[in-house]
């Protein structure tokens, strides 16, 4: 009887999830019981894999399976960091991924892509800009304390209403109705509120992360698992 000359190895779950083998994947999962949350050594999850090549049809597999869109590695990075194509992020946004969020590195999904995806921080850049922003998995992921709130709210409202009587006095003495003008200003206000929100939400963001971690980590994030063995 020949003896083989070498083994066929096995895809683990990093790796069926990156190379889009939803059959691998579905064995692993529903056989051998893993989470589709579950890490490697590295802190990769099937989730990142799965984004970073683009394959949604394993995304809504492991979605199905319990998941996690905002699930971290160890960089504090979500699978929404990891997308290479507008269509991934979209699904991943409206499967709940937030955007409105920053790393153990202070950067935003927007910030991390820009550089090597533009297309794609340019299509997220544009959710900050809509009424998208309402929906609440787009809200900072920390809520500012009351004094913060209501100090930036006086501020705005302080702001507000000096423009509003320059705008009325303006119109008063060129002798138009401020009707409009009035209306935009109300709507930049608005904007502006939203913006601060984010700010704040940042902000109380960073201050718990540096009261809970020491030093980041500092670790180099390969694409996949280079340990082919299930």
């Amino acid at each position: 009887m020949p003896v083989p000359t070498h083994v066929q190895r096995v895809k683990n779950i990093w790796v069926a999830a990156g190379d889009g083998d939803l059959e691998r994947v579905r064995e692993l999962i529903e056989d051998e019981s893993l989470s589709p949350n579950v890490a490697d050594p590295n802190s990769y999850t099937p989730m990142h894999a799965a984004a970073s090549y683009g394959n949604i049809d394993i995304l809504t597999y492991l979605i199905s399976r319990g998941g996690d869109v905002n699930i971290t590695d160890d960089d504090g990075d979500t699978p929404l960091y990891t997308v290479e194509n507008v269509e991934t992020a979209r699904f991943l946004i409206e499967n709940g991924a937030i955007l409105m969020r920053t790393n153990n590195e202070g950067v935003s999904p927007i910030d991390h892509l820009a550089e090597d995806f533009p297309e794609v921080s340019a299509y997220l850049h544009t959710l900050t800009t809509t009424t998208e922003l309402a929906d609440a998995s787009l809200l900072p992921l920390h809520e500012p304390s009351q004094h913060a709130q209501n100090v930036a709210s006086e501020t705005l409202t302080s702001s507000l209403m000096a423009s509003a009587q320059e705008i009325m006095q303006r119109a008063e003495a060129e002798g138009r109705d401020p009707e409009e003008e009035l209306r935009r200003l109300v709507g930049q206000t608005v904007l502006e509120g939203v913006a601060t929100g984010y700010g704040l939400g940042q902000d109380a963001e960073q201050e718990e992360r540096r009261g809970a971690v020491d030093e980041p980590v500092d670790g180099v994030k390969r694409p996949r698992t280079a340990d082919d063995t299930g």
